[in-house]
């Protein structure tokens, strides 16, 4: 039996230009960190030659083109592991409709497993490339690629998606004592809904031509989000979040709604200086920069709302329990 461990990641400024129909003509760019909340999955051998899920329902199959969970029929496809293998997978918080990267967590956590149960391992380049061509490619999924690349690689990323389909990957370096005061700083909020980001990322992928220049102005906040964080500067994001939320907002429909413009408004009351909500809009996660001594303020004003503390973390993917002694069929 082995269990990959794979994080979700909270967005900081550049979201909607890693969508291929953004960076086919123009780099784009995001800054992302991964967070201490996790995606698990367990891989275990069978005696017998059938395959055994379970997510949020179970199956049990003999064939893996009879698989109905694309993601683990297509990582099962991907790593070669094809029968007499009980897979589940299990999650921190609702894996759909969180906005902090549940699905391509699912899927670099599914390769990491998969690809340790048959005794091969794999970099983040490797499990982040595989996940993209998983979810974009063989699924079909309106949705760009930092997700992917941040679950594989944790720690805070600068992301760069290049028109000819590479990406480069650096580390915004953090020491324990900066990422300490970093995560006190920035809360997440539960919505209380949750929605199909599909929808919204395919209209977003469809406006990317008429939004071009708001895409242009969220892209361009990534460096000053950066070199805040590096800086220590840290209430600067604040404001850069505020003005990635005013011009992310006008880039499809259902991004916003009444409800969470009102919860906006709320955290901004009780001393949010920056607010978004995380992933495709419309649900999840609104998260929040709060400076330092407004927090009791920003937790009473968001007293209706469900909290998720949140640390930020340095590694992405990784096998956390391994028991040999079993070979594979």
């Amino acid at each position: 039996m082995l269990i990959s461990q794979t994080p979700l990641r909270i967005s900081l400024a550049g979201g909607g230009t890693d969508l291929a129909a953004y960076y086919s003509e123009k780099p784009g760019a995001v800054l992302s960190s991964a967070i201490d909340k996790y995606v698990y999955v367990i891989v275990n051998p069978r005696f017998d030659d059938r395959i055994v899920l379970g997510y949020t329902r179970k199956e049990i199959v003999l064939d893996v083109n009879e698989i109905e969970h694309e993601l683990i029929r297509a990582a099962m496809k991907k790593t070669g592991v094809g029968r007499g293998v009980e897979v589940v997978t299990m999650a921190d918080i609702p894996s759909e409709g969180s906005g902090l990267g549940s699905s391509s967590s699912v899927t670099v956590g599914l390769l990491n497993a998969l690809y340790a149960y048959r005794g091969t391992q794999v970099g983040p380049e490797q499990l982040a490339r595989e996940a993209c061509e998983i979810e974009i490619e063989t699924c079909g999924k309106p949705i760009g690629k930092q997700d992917q690349y941040i679950a594989a690689y944790g720690g805070m990323r600068h992301i760069e998606f290049l028109p000819d389909e590479s990406v480069q990957v650096e580390e915004v370096s953090l020491g324990r004592g900066a990422r300490h005061k970093l995560s006190e700083r920035m809360r997440l909020f539960y919505t209380n809904s949750v929605r199909k980001a599909e929808d919204i990322l395919r209209e977003q992928r469809d406006n990317t031509h008429s939004k071009r220049s708001s895409l242009d102005e969220i892209r361009s906040l990534v460096v000053p989000a950066r070199r805040a964080v590096q800086d220590g500067n840290y209430d600067v994001l604040g404001q850069l979040l505020d003005e990635n939320w005013r011009i992310k907002r006008g880039l499809a429909g259902g991004i916003s709604n009444p409800e969470i413009d009102e919860m906006v408004e709320r955290a901004q009351s009780g001393g949010a200086t920056g607010c978004k909500v995380c992933g495709a809009g419309g649900g999840g996660f609104l998260l929040t920069y709060c400076p330092h001594g407004s927090e009791e303020r920003l937790r009473q004003a968001m007293s209706g709302y469900r909290e998720m503390p949140f640390f930020l973390e340095r590694f992405g993917s990784k096998i956390i329990f391994n028991v040999e002694g079993y070979e594979w069929k």
